[in-house]
């Protein structure tokens, strides 16, 4: 009897004390929960994922670090071709456009026709240059005459005279009508009477592409009028701005990468050959002058460029340009600072996590916990960026290399959650 009344004494302890230990349990891990989920919030810099998150969206982890990057500055210019590779087209002579014989974006060679000008008066300077030659063949029979009259004392020396002068000014206004009629594109040595032309030729003056037409058929130019202009895109060439603490960094044939402002999908290259030597305005910055290489086309005269200088190779501590996010204008990246069981487990050791995949285990669930960190951006190759940590961190930390775009999205999350 004694020893049945000692088993209903155990049995009823064991029913109360078993409940009472399961509920200590269950409120020790939802105050773990609870206090991890406080400290995120304490700090808007901080960031909580599990291990179930970090696989399921493919976060990894690096360290900072030295990398050789090549040193680079960064400008804005815009395209110019010297005035000598430009022209503007005018007609000598005026009259009436007889024909066009190109269009803007026909490139055109040196010397050769863009268009025709009709005028009557041509026909004049050319008869008077024939006429002039007549009345000089006969001045030159007078003069002859008259030295021979003077030889034999026949005739008298003023006529000598006369005749030597006429024959002067009739050869100077054969060499000006002469020059007229070759500005008009013709050689005064084969006109003839009966083959007199009335429609000069304008040329070009240099090899081009062809701007701009400013006048259209049946319309009259003149001296002042222009009728097309052409430009030379051979001799392209960038000028840059820059200020004066990066000149003792630039020389001449460096190279330089650079890019159409309003359009970056293509780069181009150039190669400085002059660096000049005063400021332009109130701006402090020097103007840097490179020569556009290798192909040119889609390239304008006037356009805004974006160019990248290369300095050298410097080994500088570097992430992976995708690690870098930036918010409200500051760069930031993503330190693993601390790691949690979410629920108890065996073991949980922080250097025994994967660089590249956390938590493989599914026995386990723990919570990492990330800090934003501010940063200064450099120079940036090979998908490498140069950075300036602005806080100070543990050596070797652990730094999300990819998916810090997600990361930052979770702390976007759980701010609104928190409002």
């Amino acid at each position: 009897m004694k020893n049945h009344f000692l088993l209903s004494a155990i049995i009823l302890i064991s029913t109360f004390a078993f409940p009472g230990c399961g509920s200590n349990k269950t409120g020790e891990s939802a105050k773990v929960e609870e206090e991890v989920h406080s400290d995120e919030h304490k700090n808007p810099n901080f960031a909580t994922l599990t291990e179930e998150q970090i696989n399921s969206i493919g976060i990894q982890l690096g360290t900072i670090e030295q990398k050789q990057l090549t040193k680079s500055l960064k400008t804005n210019g815009v395209l110019r071709v010297p005035n000598q590779n430009k022209a503007s087209i005018n007609s000598l002579y005026s009259g009436i456009i007889k024909s066009l014989l190109v269009q803007p974006g026909n490139y055109v060679k040196k010397g050769q026709t863009i268009a025709t000008v009709a005028n009557p008066d041509f026909i004049q300077s050319q008869s008077n240059y024939l006429n002039v030659i007549s009345r000089i063949a006969l001045t030159e029979l007078e003069v002859k005459r008259q030295k021979e009259l003077n030889a034999g004392n026949a005739g008298a020396l003023k006529n000598l005279q006369a005749a030597e002068a006429d024959l002067r000014a009739l050869q100077t206004t054969k060499s000006t009508l002469e020059q007229q009629i070759r500005l008009m594109g013709l050689n005064p040595e084969k006109l003839s009477n009966g083959k007199l032309i009335s429609v000069i030729s304008v040329k070009s003056p240099i090899s081009g592409v062809v701007s701009n037409v400013n006048v259209k058929m049946g319309s009259y130019v003149d001296v002042t009028t222009l009728v097309a202009e052409i430009v030379d895109n051979s001799r392209l060439h960038l000028d840059l701005f820059v200020y004066e603490k990066d000149l003792p960094n630039l020389k001449n044939n460096q190279t330089i990468h650079f890019t159409i402002t309003n359009n970056p999908g293509k780069e181009y290259d150039a190669k400085i050959f002059s660096l000049g030597s005063s400021f332009e305005g109130e701006s402090k910055a020097v103007t840097v002058h490179a020569m556009v290489e290798g192909e040119k086309n889609g390239l304008i005269d006037g356009m805004n460029v974006t160019a990248v200088i290369s300095l050298n190779q410097i080994t500088v501590p570097a992430i992976p340009s995708e690690a870098i996010i930036t918010v409200e204008g500051q760069d930031y990246i993503f330190v693993l600072t601390d790691t949690k069981e979410e629920h108890k487990s065996d073991s949980t050791n922080k250097d025994s996590i994967p660089e590249k995949h956390i938590g493989k285990s599914k026995k386990e669930s723990n919570l990492l916990i990330f800090e934003r960190i501010p940063v200064a951006k450099g120079s940036a190759d090979i998908g490498y960026t140069e950075i300036t940590l602005l806080k100070e961190v543990a050596k070797d930390s652990k730094v999300v290399v990819k998916g810090a775009f997600f990361v930052s999205a979770t702390m976007t999350n759980t701010e609104g959650d928190e409002h």
